[in-house]
């Protein structure tokens, strides 16, 4: 009994255990080769941390080759590598309004996402400014009252970042 629990004892790593996380991915050594920018982490690693780089990778007549110690990239099926995401093209921004009743209209603004405008801040900031009610409605922030001409100058006032070319008017749409 007493050899078996020694056996266990001497296989465990000593704790607390040091690790070292790539500044790219955020993960550790090991797991940066299931992402889409593995160069560039590998760069990272070995500018960073060449010890640790050189233990898991073995340098031989100028190429690096994988070790017993790294792991070989997953080569087809499951989810190996994770893409990089898409740039999205920023668009124009349209603001309209739309008919709630008959005699009750709801501005609804729609393209801020593409221009790095947070939907859920806006809303909130539109909802203060107008006093009204102001939400996120899929990629569209719907705001009571007809405030059309309005919300264009709060844009174009309060996010510098977007040109007011990128501000278009569109009266009566259909939702």
């Amino acid at each position: 009994m007493a050899g078996a629990a020694e056996a266990g004892t001497r296989d465990r790593a000593s704790y607390p255990l040091e690790v070292s996380y790539c500044g790219l991915c955020s993960l550790p050594f090991e797991y940066c080769e299931y992402m889409a920018d593995y160069e560039k982490c590998k760069k990272w690693w070995e500018e960073n941390f060449p010890d640790i780089f050189e233990k898991v990778m073995k340098v031989t007549d100028g190429d690096a080759t994988e070790t017993d110690e790294a792991k070989k990239r997953q080569k087809r099926g499951g989810r190996g590598v994770i893409k990089a995401k898409k740039q999205v093209e920023k668009s124009k921004i349209t603001v309209g309004r739309v008919s709630r009743n008959k005699k009750k209209f709801v501005t609804v603004v729609k393209g801020l996402e593409t221009h790095g405008v947070s939907l859920k801040d806006a809303a909130k900031l539109f909802g203060r400014h107008f006093s009204c009610g102001s939400s996120v409605t899929g990629e569209e922030i719907v705001i009571q009252g007809d405030f059309v001409d309005d919300v264009i100058d709060l844009i174009a006032e309060k996010f510098p970042e977007i040109d007011e070319d990128d501000i278009e008017d569109i009266t009566n749409q259909k939702r």
